[in-house]
């Protein structure tokens, strides 16, 4: 049964959630289970999480952003924030005593918070400085790579992960403007390498260029790997894992991770078990095929364009 729309959601939540009908159709819910959001962010699919629990029920809210750990809920014992990276789940779960969950959430976009806070330096909407840590207390910024990348380490990491054609000619240009002028800013950044992008797709180029850079600072597609496999082993049978990706990079590894812990020989026993000797970790796929916005979701929600969903069960 489809969950009753949210349409007013709290005051409190900076972020508006993406997909929220069809991330808590997803999870399946349980009223005594045991959930984990691992980007908890401003909190808009915690607190609806929460809402379908009773008092045996718990989530655990996961960020590494010390804005998202100042806006968590309070005062409500069903649920207690984890200032963590999420790759940490199967950790803190055995420090919490939990040895298998019937839940955990995903969403694997940058929020509007992020966004919108110009001093954060993930967007190109605003001058400020070179930035773009999930994690304040993260060594490596934005501004370090631009100032110490080798001309072949930058042009990868635009190929790579902004999948930019003119990654070596970007490159290129950011090194020799760095030889007369320190890049400080996201405007001075985008002023640089603005020659290069058509006036057709000048914005779709720049986000590609500001995404490869913080996919780079997070060491995210490492992170996301990580991730999903602590995640599938803490699973409980049944239990649900429901991912949300917003670029081709993110959807292809959770693609294949569902995929790859499903592969059996026609005896049923885990070829990759057999192979590298690993437990096995079977999943399923539950939507046939992958979950995008709908035209509602798009008028609520217009950052929820590019969003895929993909929900599996362990078996």
């Amino acid at each position: 049964m489809k969950e009753e729309r949210i349409e007013k959601m709290n005051p409190d939540c900076y972020h508006i959630p993406v997909m929220l009908d069809e991330c808590l159709v997803g999870l399946d819910i349980k009223p005594d289970g045991v959930y984990v959001d691992l980007t908890y962010g401003g909190g808009g699919h915690s607190r609806e999480i929460v809402k379908r629990l009773s008092t045996s029920g718990h989530l655990y809210g996961f960020d590494q952003d010390l804005d998202a750990m100042k806006g968590a809920m309070k005062d409500d014992e069903r649920f207690t924030f984890v200032r963590s990276n999420f790759r940490y789940i199967k950790n803190w779960m055995q420090y919490y005593g939990i040895e298998k969950v019937d839940g955990i959430l995903a969403d694997l976009g940058v929020s509007s918070h992020h966004l919108d806070e110009a001093q954060r330096g993930f967007s190109f909407r605003y001058d400020a400085p070179l930035d773009m840590r999930m994690n304040q207390a993260g060594k490596l910024s934005a501004k370090d790579i631009i100032a110490k990348y080798t001309e072949e380490q930058l042009a990868d990491i635009l190929y790579y992960y902004g999948e930019l054609k003119q990654s070596r000619r970007i490159a290129s240009t950011i090194v020799k403007a760095r030889q007369a002028k320190d890049i400080l800013t996201t405007g001075q950044l985008a002023e640089v390498v603005q020659p290069l992008m058509g006036y057709d797709r000048e914005k779709k180029d720049l986000a590609k260029l500001f995404q490869a850079l913080r996919i780079e600072v997070n060491g995210e597609m490492k992170v996301l790997r990580q991730m999903l496999a602590n995640a599938t082993d803490i699973l409980a049978p049944g239990g649900r894992l429901v991912v949300m990706t917003y670029h081709s990079l993110e959807d292809r590894i959770v693609k294949n991770h569902i995929k790859g812990t499903n592969k059996t020989d026609n005896d049923g026993t885990d070829a990759q078990a057999l192979i590298f000797g690993r437990p096995k970790m079977s999943l399923k796929q539950v939507n046939k095929n992958v979950t995008t916005a709908s035209a509602e979701e798009l008028t609520r929600n217009p950052r929820s364009r590019s969003a895929k969903l993909r929900i599996a069960e362990k078996i």
